[in-house]
């Protein structure tokens, strides 16, 4: 049996790989119970693929997975990639409008699924991560991402510092997100090459990781609650850009 991190659970996440890296799928374990329209697209296309597809009761995915929102699909997955994604072709590929999020050891993979997710309906061009003290991109986070950031790069490096200091060297601003910071993140500068930063889920931006940002912003918050999950936090920081540069409000709405 392959190990836990191979396995990927619900519908969308597989449903995803299927159809963007059908290679990648090595067997299919699938409910007897199932019967929703999604559960046949999915026997469906992995029968044309000519992938392996097994029937079996819940408890079997179960044992595969434990007790977590299986949706009745579980799947053996190893990612095809003519090569890793590359954080010096990244560098390469920096344009006017480029946006990033990068996370600074966020261990949750939920939450790093819940990222990927708002980067991808963003239109981020990459989610970047440090190579130690962050949360794999294993079944938890895919499932948390529920297929959505498949065509988004999670790019891992190993010193998220002199990366940030690269991102800045290459134009891009680099805008960390605390709760505390007095410049308001609707009042800063959002045009051009744009990376947000944001802090894991125990200690927030460690301090080497703050000195290397352009900017510290804030969301305002005027509620009652002092700060927000990392993944809503992103999704506000990534959408406010994405407000500024393509959809600005006109001066009158008939």
């Amino acid at each position: 049996m392959s190990r836990r991190d191979d396995l990927l659970y619900g519908m969308h996440p597989v449903l995803a790989v299927l159809d963007r890296d059908p290679a990648g799928v090595l067997e299919i374990w699938l409910a007897d119970s199932r019967g929703t329209g999604q559960a046949r697209r999915v026997a469906s296309r992995a029968q044309s693929l000519g992938c392996a597809l097994h029937r079996v009761p819940k408890h079997t995915l179960e044992r595969l997975v434990g007790r977590v929102s299986h949706q009745g699909v579980v799947a053996r997955y190893r990612a095809v990639e003519s090569m890793p994604p590359d954080f010096e072709g990244l560098l390469d590929r920096v344009h006017e409008q480029t946006l990033m999020l990068v996370l600074d050891e966020v261990q949750d993979p939920r939450n790093l699924g819940a990222c990927l997710r708002s980067a991808a309906a963003a239109g981020a061009d990459a989610l970047l991560v440090p190579r130690r003290r962050s949360a794999p991109l294993g079944a938890a986070a895919r499932k948390a991402a529920s297929g959505a950031g498949e065509g988004t790069p999670v790019v891992r490096v190993g010193n998220l510092a002199d990366a940030l200091r690269k991102l800045r060297d290459r134009g891009v601003r680099v805008l960390g997100a605390v709760p505390d910071a007095s410049t308001s993140l609707f009042e800063c500068a959002l045009d051009g090459p744009v990376a947000f930063v944001l802090g894991g889920e125990k200690g927030g931006l460690r301090r080497l990781t703050a000195e290397r940002c352009d900017a510290i912003v804030s969301i305002p918050m005027p509620g009652r609650v002092g700060s927000l999950n990392v993944s809503v936090a992103a999704g506000v920081c990534l959408f406010e850009a994405l407000r500024r540069r393509r959809f600005a409000t006109p001066d009158s709405i008939p």
